[in-house]
């Protein structure tokens, strides 16, 4: 699992690579730490680019769930975007989808951040 970073304007796109379950849930979650702590209401809003994750078991899903609930108390912003088709079909049976937004694609999602700004 890796996980790589960028900035698009006033947002930050997280870029996970690879499987997201027990072996590597701990690295994903304080990587993704690191950029949520500084999402705030006047900070970085964060873009999930999902594309490269092939997998994600409930562990990942917890990780995930810290992070919204963190974000959402700092009044900050972020979305999840590009979800693989496996993951996608774990959202749904899941609800994640109703914990995040989700997007087809980064720009879409980049775009909904930067109405919410």
């Amino acid at each position: 699992m890796e996980l790589e970073t960028r900035r698009v304007g006033d947002n930050v796109v997280v870029c996970p690579q690879g499987r997201v379950d027990h072996a590597t849930a701990d690295a994903f979650s304080a990587a993704l730490a690191t950029q949520v702590a500084l999402c705030t209401a006047s900070g970085p809003g964060i873009v999930l680019d999902m594309s490269g994750v092939d997998y994600i078991s409930s562990v990942g899903l917890r990780a995930l769930m810290v992070a919204a609930k963190q974000v959402k108390a700092q009044s900050g912003r972020i979305a999840v975007a590009a979800l693989t088709p496996m993951v996608g079909e774990v959202f749904q049976i899941s609800r994640f989808h109703l914990v995040f937004n989700t997007f087809d694609t980064v720009d879409a999602a980049l775009e909904s951040l930067q109405k919410l700004a």
